[in-house]
């Protein structure tokens, strides 16, 4: 994959294949295995299916009729939409709703209040010893001046830095997401007077750009030049600083590509639609 065909188990007319009629008006897709998936259900529909991609698909800017790309990728093309962060589910409407019901579980910590979003071992970084030893002091540090932690671990946290991070939190009254609950992450982040996340994950650091709130980022070992790119421009907007034991930075103007990516996409397939002779679809771009 990308250049492959779809897997022959899962062609039409296969039990169970998710390439049943009836097929749909609008197909995304993400992922270079998605490649050849999207690319048969543009042919079996006859062209009838608006095709969007997220991501560079590495075949190119015609494996569908809209893609999403970030900046730092070199695909280019008039079909597509480059943005400095990713579409995601985070919007200024959930923000303001956790903030004006702040969840119980975060509502008594102390000012300033800290999003911690620890990632974890990615294909570019790894959380070695000494890695984890560093995010741990650092964070010890903005916890002894009385900040408020509160911490979220991924799948990929390496179980040593999670049960750091638990015991940090339970040394300084912090909270710790422990997977029990209903997930607080959008919480965190609307009430985070700080975010600190990890360098390991793109669309974290995107998410937490939609706060307006200064992103402090520790870089683990390891490292891509993609990452330098997007460091690097965010920055310019002032957006993201290093994560070296202090709290530094100011407000920004929030960054959130999604709604821009969602109008490109729903005026795409309304274009598409009346070239076939088709009524527009009637679209609601608010994010809930």
């Amino acid at each position: 994959m990308p250049w492959g065909p779809i897997d022959p188990r899962e062609r039409a007319g296969s039990p169970g294949s998710p390439l049943a009629p009836p097929l749909p008006d609008l197909l995304i897709a993400s992922g270079r295995r998605a490649v050849a998936y999207l690319r048969h259900v543009k042919r079996a529909s006859g062209g009838h299916t608006y095709t969007v991609f997220l991501k560079d698909p590495r075949t190119g800017p015609k494996t569908a009729d809209f893609i999403w790309s970030p900046d730092y990728d070199r695909l280019r093309g008039p079909n597509v939409l480059n943005t400095l962060t990713p579409p995601h589910r985070i919007s200024a409407r959930k923000l303001e709703a956790a903030r004006a019901q702040p969840d119980p579980r975060l509502a008594h910590l102390p000012h300033p209040r800290i999003a911690v979003l620890a990632g974890g071992d990615s294909r570019h970084h790894r959380f070695l010893d000494e890695d984890t030893a560093r995010f741990i002091r650092h964070l010890t540090a903005v916890a002894e001046t009385g900040a408020g932690l509160m911490v979220t671990a991924s799948r990929r946290t390496p179980p040593a830095l999670r049960a750091a991070l638990m015991a940090l939190t339970a040394k300084h009254g912090g909270f710790f997401w422990d997977g029990t609950g209903v997930n607080p992450y959008g919480d965190l982040l609307a009430l985070a007077d700080f975010v600190v996340a990890t360098a390991d994950s793109f669309n974290m650091i995107g998410e937490a750009a939609v706060t307006g709130r200064p992103i402090l980022v520790f870089e683990p070992s390891g490292g891509h030049p993609k990452l330098d790119v997007y460091m690097r421009d965010l920055k310019a907007h002032g957006v993201v600083h290093p994560f070296e034991g202090r709290l530094e930075g100011q407000p920004y103007e929030p960054l959130n590509s999604t709604p821009k990516v969602a109008e490109a996409i729903a005026e795409g397939l309304n274009r598409h639609r009346r070239a076939l002779g088709l009524p527009d679809f009637a679209f609601s771009l608010e994010t809930p």
